[in-house]
Parts: structure tokens; sequence; C-alpha cells
């Protein structure tokens, strides 16, 4: 743990005016933490953790006496991908993203790199976990739970079977919980904003993958991100290049979208014994002569002009469809609108409600948590972060890790 200084002093005595046996509730489960899109895991970044930057936010809740994990997945994997890869980390054993999603996309199913002890091979329905996600990890863990309660087996004799325990058997009740901070659940305008930049993440994204790091890892070798012998690094990056993945729906960009996040939200619904939470943020405020909405002035700089850009246009769809103004504000990476929950499915949305802490919590629906002002990164301590933002960041975690150990049976 690098950094608490005075914070950890001040939760401390946060936590001296609460009864002691509101520290030991019932369900006292691991906590498992998801990184977003272009996230990166603990071995990586030189060990600066993705979860709280120089606060060290695992460190800081372990020193509380929680259980925390943190996984590593593809940073600009499908949400199908990542959530898999989450899977055996957790549950240990050689990673299966399952033969009929693999025929489909042209992956490696059991790329051999990606095989693992795991973080918690007890993990089962007597040994459930709480989830908690930022941004794209969010979405992630959805998948996971949907993945966990399905079996993808089909009816005709023709198609592969699968294997797996996960894509074979439905296993309900491994998940107490999910919490999700500043998730697309119903898409990001940004992502269909910048899709001129799309070439230049490609070549951004190659060139990392195919130079052989510790520092960061694509973890694309599922894409068949290997130089073959004798293959020249020119070859080599004009064979990723033009790797079909990048044209297809089996990819951050599209799950990200608005029509991807859609397409998500007609599967990935709540499920009856899980407990939702959601987390939003915004770092916009209204222009009263425009009526659009401009970056606050302690926006980080690098998300000024997304936030801008976000804030003042909206996305014509090919159906005739478009998003509106309330689609304006953000927190520099997501519309705030998108973060409450999932409304945009086919099907039925999920219910929504606003956090009430003197009402009994019940499994199955959505708690927003309410709006916090602060930017897509700030939220999990990446950034100039000022001694006030860094005590309400880690009063923020402490109080909803002992709220989630606290939640009825």
């Amino acid at each position: 743990m690098k950094k608490v200084s005075k914070s950890l002093f001040v939760n401390f005595l946060v936590f001296m005016f609460l009864p002691i046996s509101s520290l030991s509730g019932v369900n006292q489960y691991p906590i498992v933490l998801v990184h977003g899109f272009i996230g990166w895991g603990p071995e990586e970044m030189g060990g600066y953790p993705y979860w709280g930057g120089d606060l060290d936010l695992t460190g800081f809740l372990e020193s509380f006496g929680f259980e925390v994990f943190t996984v590593s997945v593809g940073p600009v994997s499908s949400n199908w991908e990542r959530a898999v890869e989450t899977f055996y980390q957790i549950k240990g054993g050689q990673v299966d993203y399952g033969k009929n999603h693999s025929n489909e996309w042209g992956i490696i199913q059991k790329p051999e790199e990606k095989n693992y002890s795991g973080l918690y091979p007890e993990w089962n329905y007597d040994h459930p976990v709480h989830f908690i996600g930022h941004s794209m990890g969010g979405q992630t863990i959805r998948m996971l739970a949907y993945q966990l309660t399905h079996s993808f087996q089909t009816d005709s004799i023709f198609e592969d079977v699968e294997e797996s325990t996960l894509m074979n058997i439905e296993q309900s009740g491994w998940i107490k919980s999910i919490t999700t901070i500043s998730t697309p659940h119903n898409g990001t305008t940004l992502s269909n904003l910048v899709t001129k930049t799309v070439p230049f993440l490609q070549n951004f994204i190659i060139l990392g993958a195919v130079v052989e790091t510790e520092f960061y890892d694509f973890d694309l070798q599922h894409w068949g991100f290997i130089r073959e012998e004798n293959e020249s690094w020119i070859n080599y990056f004009k064979r990723m290049r033009n790797h079909p993945a990048w044209n297809t729906k089996n990819i951050s960009s599209w799950d990200l979208s608005v029509q991807g996040a859609q397409e998500l939200n007609t599967i990935l619904l709540a499920q009856p014994d899980i407990f939702y939470f959601s987390f939003t943020t915004s770092t916009t405020h209204k222009n009263k002569k425009t009526g659009k909405q401009q970056p606050d002035k302690n926006t980080s700089l690098m998300l000024r002009i997304k936030s801008s850009l976000m804030g003042s246009k909206t996305v014509q769809f090919h159906d005739g469809t478009a998003t509106d103004s309330l689609w304006f504000e953000n927190d520099g990476v997501v519309n705030t609108i998108s973060q409450k929950g999932p409304t945009t499915g086919k099907n039925d949305a999920d219910p929504l409600a606003d956090y009430n802490s003197s009402e009994t919590l019940t499994p199955g629906q959505w708690y927003i948590m309410g709006k916090i002002k602060m930017d897509h990164w700030k939220i999990v301590g990446q950034g100039k972060i000022s001694g006030e933002e860094e005590e309400f960041i880690l009063s923020l975690y402490l109080e909803h890790l002992k709220r989630l150990w606290n939640l009825p049976n």
C-alpha cells in the first residue's frame, strides 16, 4: 500500500462511530475488482495500480480486513471474452472461450498462455463473491453473470459440443452482488463520435501487442497475436493490421457503442438473486446560453476535449433515431444517463430505483447510488487528486464494501 496518510486516519475515525457488529455482516465474501477499457492488471504498468493509483485502493481496503482480488482482462477485447477471462482467473484453469464463440469469430479457443492457478479456487454457490467493475468492467461482470447461468449447448448434432464448466453447466448463486462505477450500460456516445480515430487506435494496439513487454499486455493471444517462426516484424504487423476481428462485433468498440450496448441489454437482464448497485459520475455543467454541457474546471486535462464533444453532439443512427440533450451530461468518457443502469434493451428494462439507506434492499433490481461530481478517471484514483477528493474516494469504497458485507440473505 503506497499512500493513505491522513485519509486512513480519517476513515478509522469514521469507523469508530459505527457499531463493531456492523463490520461483521453475514455476507463477508471476497471482493473482485474488474477494470475497464484499456485497463491493466496489478503486475503491469510497473506495479502502478489501476484501482486507486497512488492511493492503492486494494491495499487500503485490505487493511480493514476485506479480502480483495483484482483481475486483469483484455483491455480491448469483447465483453464475452473479458468475462471468460475473469471466470478462469478467479476459479483457475485453462481459458476456454467456447467452441461456438471461437468458431464464429475465428479466434483461438484455448490460448496456451492463458492458464491460471486461480485467485479464489473455492468460488462456487457456497462461496460467492461481490463484483465491482469500473467503466466497461461493469458490462463485463453482467456478461459473466449471464454466462454462469446459461448453457450454450445447441440442439443440432452437427454443432460443436461445449466442454467447459462455464459454457456447459448453469451455475446460479455464485455472485452475491454487482456494483458498477461509471459504466456505459447503455453505451457511450464517445464510441460513436470517435470512429475516425479507429485506424490510429488499431495501429497503437498492434504496436503495443507485437512488442514483447511485461509493462502492458493487450491480452490478444486468442487473436493469434503471436509472431510466427521466421516471420518478419513488418509481416507480423501487417497480418495483425488485417485481422478480421477489427471489423466485427466481437470487440470492445462495438460493446461500448450505443447500438452494441442495446444488443447486450437484450440478454444481460438482472437476475433475481443478485444485488445491483450503480455509481454515476459527472464532470460537466450546463451552459445557460447554449444549453450544451461543458467541462467543470476540475476535469482532467486529457478528458476536457472529449467531454466537450460529448456535451454538445448528438449521435444519429441508421434507423433514423438519435440521442438527445439528455445524453450531453458526461464524465469525460461515459454519458451520465447511461451509467444508472441498463434501460435500452429490447426486452423489459431492468428495474431501477434510487438508493435509500432506510429501506430494506432486495435483489434483482438496480440501486442508483447518486451522482458524484468527479470525472471518469478520478473516481478510481487516477489523475491529479486533491486531499479532499482522496478522502472522499477512500471513504466511498470503504462504506460501500461495508454495505455489501451487510446485505440481507
